[in-house]
């Protein structure tokens, strides 16, 4: 069924009353479970699991209004391990560490970050001046096993109960993070 189709049982059905007492719900459903069902049944696992953990955590903490409702106590400059959700192509989705640049309001403005190898050899830094500007190299940094790399245009504000738990700190006083800072400033121009 596509979107079009269901903005148009939208428009033309009475907004009153339960999901379950309308006449198009089952048709609508039937076709959902189906669809998602296909989608899974041509997984591979490594792809399926981190989908299905999403769904999981989308389930238990879509009505929190913050992480510290289930005991995680963030702050900026913490390293964190987030579910960041359903991702289109060249998004950043599902289970990924992410860096706090500040919090406000109940929300995180995160980058997001990885242990990917290649995409840590293509970062743009001084050591590589051709690289790819919206990489940025971290290095290993106290409490990850590995170097990090940051995916500066992936950066976003979540609400903190997509923060499953703290990792690491990176001083938000330090040179680091201020060069973060700036390189994330350059992003939005």
């Amino acid at each position: 069924m596509e979107v079009k189709e269901l903005h148009q049982i939208i428009e033309s059905e009475d907004k009153d009353g339960t999901i379950g007492q309308k006449d198009y719900w089952q048709e609508l459903w039937s076709y959902f479970v189906e669809e998602s069902g296909a989608d899974y049944h041509g997984m591979e696992v490594k792809d399926a699991l981190p989908r299905l953990i999403s769904e999981l955590n989308y389930r238990k903490r879509r009505r929190l209004s913050n992480c510290t409702e289930i005991g995680v106590n963030i702050r900026k400059g913490d390293i964190c391990f987030i579910d960041y959700g359903s991702a289109y192509v060249n998004e950043i989705g599902y289970q990924h560490f992410g860096l706090i640049i500040t919090i406000f309001h109940n929300k995180a403005f995160v980058v997001p970050m990885s242990g990917n190898s290649g995409a840590y050899r293509h970062a743009y830094c001084k050591e590589n001046p051709k690289g790819k500007r919206h990489l940025m190299r971290l290095g290993k940094i106290k409490g990850m096993n590995k170097e990090s790399v940051l995916f500066i245009n992936d950066a976003k504000w979540i609400n903190t109960a997509r923060i499953i738990d703290v990792k690491a700190h990176l001083d938000h006083q330090s040179e680091l993070f201020m060069e973060i800072k700036e390189r994330v400033k350059k992003c939005l121009d």
